[in-house]
């Protein structure tokens, strides 16, 4: 394995768990309402926590930043900071706000607040993913009222809103180059202070327009070794701990662990632009090398699902209505062609799925380099197309509740994370069908037409669908067990 000059695995464990031990040492209860909880947390973040980025899922896991709209298991959006809302056109929504709300620094929720949020994301660039191909204005338009204006008919535009990374934050956040969500948000639990990426703290609110939280306060350790944040855990150095790798779960208490299935897929993506994959009979050869169950058997310990497609086992309509693959190409000789996997660190059984991989795709007549890194080291290379192929294990509905936005971002021509490069005119018409049918029986129909599409062109090969595996210490009582990975801690979670 071709990896990056870096300290040996063990050694990465004890620093570690010696950082969970000194930041965790300093979290004592600190006010009468509960115990604090403290949780180990497997990314870093890559952005100063910007709502605008990947780092909005860890305000939501913390109940600190809030949307309009949250979503039920179905998807269906609920009401949050918005109590209700309709559409008035075929590309206008009025959404009223929640009465009552303050954001943590006193200041009141009010609609100039919400544009000036939603307003700041639409500009963004890049935008957030659940923006991608969406032109949106966003204007007061009374007192607890905002319109939201979409260039074209867009029919989830309140699911939309529910992502993360279109959270509402007081005007404090906005003031500098970047967003700060710092005591600028409206949730459960005040972000007090973050230490670049090693922790992060945050205290009850007492002011919660939802009830006051059962818990003192939260303290955060970013620990990206799964072995150390396990034996943290174990050692009852943390209460929560965030995507226990399977290698560990063996070694916890049953009781410890909660395993759901999850909207994520283990993917190997093919570079389509350049390279040996750009010729599409290579790319079928490289889907014919590789062996899934032998990966979920092995590398997994039968904690996965091998794919049967993009969508997985957490949507049982993507099952019950696939068409699946409907173009074959005939495989190609790989001759010795050398090619280079990228994957991460962060999720521990990354790199290896991608030596299995290695093999599998030698024993077929690749020539294969791996290059492994931490994400943040590593996503930038991915995104520029800098690799033959990538291994990522992705979220399919992380933002929407939809995988329409999930098909556009990473297969669309326009797409903000298309690493495998794809430029495919039937894929980008499915695509843009997908998302502009209504919600319900027809958009689902309209989704799987559109995954059909993406598998013709092997540019991506779903290889399996993960399980979240959870730990709790055993006197944790409400944390969220939950597959889209927007709640952890919530009002009702606390140490007993």
């Amino acid at each position: 394995m071709n990896l990056p000059k870096a300290l040996p695995n063990a050694a990465i464990s004890v620093a570690s768990s010696l950082l969970l031990t000194g930041c965790f040492a300093s979290g004592a209860p600190s006010a009468a309402e509960g115990k604090r909880i403290r949780v180990a947390m497997m990314q870093p973040p890559r952005s100063g926590l910007s709502p605008l980025s990947d780092d909005a899922f860890k305000l939501s896991r913390w109940s600190t930043a809030e949307t309009l709209v949250t979503l039920d298991k179905d998807g269906d959006a609920q009401p949050a900071l918005a109590t209700k809302w309709r559409q008035t056109g075929e590309r206008t929504w009025i959404f009223t706000l929640r009465q009552g709300v303050e954001f943590h620094d006193g200041t009141a929720l009010t609609a100039q607040a919400v544009a000036r949020s939603l307003n700041t994301a639409t500009k963004a660039a890049p935008k957030p993913r659940i923006l991608d191909g969406v032109d949106m204005t966003v204007k007061a338009s009374g007192g607890r009222a905002v319109t939201v204006t979409t260039a074209d008919a867009d029919p989830l535009v309140p699911q939309r809103l529910s992502s993360p990374q279109l959270s509402i934050l007081a005007t404090k956040a906005y003031q500098g180059k970047t967003v700060n969500p710092v005591g600028a948000g409206t949730g459960a639990f005040v972000l007090k202070r973050v230490n670049g990426t090693t922790s992060a703290t945050l205290d009850h609110n007492p002011d919660y327009w939802d009830g006051k939280a059962k818990a003192a306060g939260i303290d955060v350790t970013f620990v990206p070794d799964g072995a150390a944040r396990a034996a943290a855990l174990r050692s009852g150095e943390a209460d929560i701990v965030e995507a226990v790798p399977v290698s560990q779960a063996a070694l916890l208490d049953r009781d410890q662990i909660s395993e759901v299935p999850m909207p994520r897929t283990n993917t190997l993506y093919l570079n389509t632009e350049r390279g040996p994959f750009r010729d599409p009979a290579l790319r079928a050869a490289a889907r014919r090398a590789i062996d899934a169950k032998a990966l979920v058997k092995g590398v997994y310990e039968g904690r996965a699902d091998v794919a049967r497609g993009l969508l997985g086992p957490a949507l049982p309509w993507a099952a019950e209505g696939r068409e699946g693959r409907t173009k074959t190409i005939k495989a190609g000789d790989p001759g010795g062609r050398s090619l280079t996997i990228g994957t991460f660190t962060d999720r521990a059984e990354l790199p290896e799925v991608a030596t299995v991989l290695q093999q599998q795709l030698k024993d077929a007549g690749f020539k294969v380099k791996l290059e492994v890194r931490e994400y943040a080291n590593i996503e930038s290379d991915a995104l520029a197309g800098r690799f033959d192929a990538f291994v990522l294990s992705r979220a399919t509905v992380l933002d929407s509740g939809d995988p329409a936005a999930y098909l556009h971002s990473d297969f669309a021509g326009d797409g903000s994370f298309n690493i495998a490069q794809l430029s495919d005119e039937t894929v980008d018409g499915a695509v843009r069908k997908a998302e502009a049918t209504a919600a319900g029986d027809a958009r689902r129909a309209a989704i799987l037409k559109a995954e059909t599409a993406i598998l013709n062109t092997d540019a991506a090969i779903p290889m399996l669908h993960e399980r979240v595996i959870q730990g709790d210490a055993v006197d944790v009582v409400g944390s969220a067990k939950d597959p889209r990975e927007r709640e952890l801690v919530t009002a009702d979670t606390y140490v007993k």
